[in-house]
């Protein structure tokens, strides 16, 4: 038998355009008029289900934050693994987040930086931790001989400037799936943190 996709509640249908229109448009470009156009609806009526504008993107921006380290807590559950190991799974995990939802990924990479306060102060606390996880998990694989870079900080800058690109070029009717895609990108990206030899 035959099922039919669930309904979007209007809150959901709401973050969902909004986050199409970030995108698209730009977050400071779209307003709630245009966003209430696309719906269908008046614009008052948006404000019966949100406050604001920044409602929605604090919702995306926290909501991919969470998913990202939620993926990073799974990927170095396993204390038993190899510093190289947990860093694979941590790309490949980052990538799945990325293409999850590649409308949202766009508008967290370049669309937080309208987060007004505590919000701001709040996501960009969240995205150092984020980023010292992978550093300090490179910098453990060096000490143990399985990674090699001059500067951890670096490479895991490196890594994820290279992952964040993820979101421009991605199309899910492409001829690599995700977990093609992320393969690939950790082969290639641990590929030069290989010891040499």
């Amino acid at each position: 038998m035959e099922t039919s996709a669930p309904t979007l509640s209007r809150k959901a249908q709401i973050d969902q355009t909004a986050t199409r229109l970030f995108r698209r448009r730009g977050y400071a470009a779209t307003s709630m008029r245009e966003l209430a156009t696309e719906l269908g609806i008046e614009a008052g009526s948006i404000y019966s289900h949100i406050r604001s504008k920044e409602e929605i993107l604090h919702r995306i921006c926290f909501r991919l934050a969470d998913e990202f380290m939620q993926g990073w807590r799974n990927a170095t559950a396993d204390a038993h693994a190899s510093a190289a190991t947990q860093l694979r799974r941590a790309i490949e995990s980052h990538v799945h987040v990325l293409i999850h939802n590649v409308d949202a990924s766009a508008v967290f990479m370049h669309e937080w930086r309208h987060l007004s306060e505590p919000a701001h102060g709040e996501f960009l606390q969240l995205r150092h931790r984020y980023e010292a996880n992978f550093r300090e998990l490179i910098a453990r694989g060096v000490a143990a001989g399985e990674l090699h870079t001059p500067d951890p900080a670096f490479a895991a800058l490196t890594l994820l400037a290279s992952l964040a690109w993820l979101p421009s070029w991605y199309r899910p009717d492409g001829k690599l799936g995700p977990e093609q895609i992320a393969e690939r990108l950790a082969d290639q990206l641990l590929g030069g943190l290989a010891p040499a030899g």
